[in-house]
């Protein structure tokens, strides 16, 4: 299999991470005519996110601790937005902002720092951005967040939705009429599926949500709940029977994944790394694994690398800008390829995928969102 990266009719590189990956889509057959503008169009809300790390333990009621790293970055679907866009998706949010300096903020990273295209996105004067506080503790996190409905829907700020290869879609109760718009003019349909609050997790109301789709990730703990067994393995399999292809991820354990139409079966052990912060690892995970769908990669490649790049970004603060570019990939690459260990055998495909020059860093969080210029 000839390991080559999706790409568009123009081949931009992000100012921050000069790659020398060429990448090849085939999606005439998909997309007869002019070729879509977008590889994955994306939609959902975007908070600031203020995330503790180093902390002993949770603050009790009454008292006060102090954490020994900070940082700040848009979260919520930008995590998923940043991911795609440092591994060269030609990525589109369309997204509410509020017109105050949390949404500067994140306004600015995602257009100008990332190169998200934010066409489709629109400001609100009145309405405040949405705030989320994460707290990282013993490799696991607790949030906090504050925020209100947007001031308009998916559907209005979709009408019509640009051609995409792909989209992905966090599934809840109501049906966006864009998403099945999408699904007419040819996308693939990826889906992550949230907490129910109402702790049913009734299989029925989850078939109705994923009608159409084509790709379904959701959590160990979703999975198995949704399906009523114990195993991941044995709920991707059960999970296949409503969408072609599950993929089941076990924090830093690994993934399982299943895909019904090929008979195709995988499973990654997780990677050994220092994590500091899991926030936004199973975006970043989808990420990688829309990346090697794309691409045209074997299931196990898929998973392998969407795995890859969810460890690469719990070492760092936050959920977007915590994900890696092709140099944090490359260099992880470099360092351990040569070492004997069988867990490192699925990952040798990025022999023959990766650049083998020097090239600078992504950008990470830092611990405030307003540094000024110097005078």
């Amino acid at each position: 299999m000839d390991h080559q990266p999706p790409h568009g009719p123009h081949d931009e590189r992000h100012d921050h991470d000069h790659v020398e990956i060429e990448v090849d889509l085939d999606a005439g057959a998909q997309f007869p005519g002019e070729p879509p503008a977008l590889d994955v169009l994306l939609s959902g809300t975007v908070f600031l996110d203020i995330i503790f790390t180093g902390l002993p333990h949770l603050p009790e009621t009454g008292t006060e601790i102090w954490s020994s790293g900070l940082g700040s970055s848009p979260g919520g679907i930008a995590n998923l937005a940043v991911a795609l866009s440092r591994l060269q998706m030609r990525t589109g949010l369309a997204a509410t902002f509020g017109e105050d300096v949390y949404g500067d903020f994140c306004w600015d990273v995602l257009a100008n720092q990332e190169k998200v295209d934010l066409t489709h996105s629109r400001r609100f004067y009145g309405w405040h951005s949405p705030l989320t506080v994460s707290m990282a503790v013993n490799r696991d996190r607790s949030m906090v967040t504050h925020g209100h409905p947007a001031p308009i829907s998916a559907d209005e700020l979709l009408s019509p939705p640009p051609r995409t290869r792909a989209c992905f879609v966090h599934v809840d109760l109501h049906s966006d009429n864009w998403v099945r718009q999408a699904k007419q003019d040819g996308s693939l349909l990826f889906a992550d599926v949230g907490w129910d609050p109402s702790e049913k997790w009734a299989p029925a109301m989850l078939r109705e949500l994923l009608d159409g789709y084509d790709v379904f990730l959701p959590n160990s703990v979703e999975a198995t709940r949704y399906t009523r067994t114990d195993d991941p393995k044995a709920a991707a399999r059960a999970l296949s029977d409503i969408v072609p292809v599950v993929v089941v991820t076990r924090g830093g354990d690994g993934a399982v994944a299943v895909d019904s139409r090929t008979g195709e079966e995988a499973e990654v052990r997780g990677l050994s790394v220092n994590a500091l912060d899991p926030t936004g690892a199973g975006d970043v995970f989808g990420a990688g694994f829309v990346f090697g769908t794309l691409a045209g990669w074997p299931l196990a490649d898929r998973v392998h690398f969407a795995n890859l790049c969810a460890a690469l970004s719990v070492q760092h603060f936050g959920g977007s800008l915590s994900a890696p570019g092709w140099c944090d990939i490359a260099a992880w690459w470099r360092a351990l390829s040569c070492r004997p260990d069988d867990g490192l055998r699925g990952y040798h495909f990025l022999d023959d995928l990766l650049p083998s020059h020097g090239c600078s860093t992504v950008r990470r969080a830092s611990a405030t969102i307003g540094l000024r210029g110097n005078p």
